[in-house]
């Protein structure tokens, strides 16, 4: 005699639904790529051409934006650190009643670690802005 087994049919249901899942993921992920090759390049026409001014301050913000003229990661690396000097120092002070010499050690040299990591990376960003700058100097040399 033949009994129902509810759990293996259970187990087919769920896997026809992750099957549809997945088959509906894949149908997305190709209408996105379709999405973003089409705007990749109708935003490269309107915003890379560098003798096209824009009409208004928000398209000429954004053009700078897409052409990497204002780099946000300076921003980013200030409050980062900042938010990071302020949680060592807080966490050092859970170390007080472990060990006082630690406590000055994470306060200090966590401190200061950060510090000499934070400021190699703005050394780089201030290279790119100089060399930015000096090309700018030579193009505008050049036309006079």
């Amino acid at each position: 005699m033949y009994t129902y087994d509810q759990s293996y049919s259970s187990g087919l249901n769920t896997m026809n639904q992750a099957a549809n899942t997945a088959a509906g993921m894949g149908i997305w992920v190709i209408i996105s790529l379709v999405i973003a090759v089409i705007g990749g390049i109708i935003v490269y026409f309107l915003f890379f051409k560098p003798d096209k001014d824009m009409p208004n301050k928000f398209l000429t913000w954004l053009k700078d934006f897409f052409n990497f003229h204002k780099m946000l990661v300076e921003d980013m690396l200030k409050v980062i650190y900042i938010v990071l000097a302020i949680f060592i120092t807080l966490a050092s002070f859970s170390l007080i009643a472990v060990n006082f010499v630690s406590f000055l050690l994470v306060l200090i040299l966590g401190n200061l670690i950060l510090r000499l990591m934070f400021e190699f990376s703005l050394i780089n960003i201030m290279i790119w802005k100089n060399t930015t700058d000096i090309n700018k100097r030579l193009k505008t040399s050049k036309k006079d």
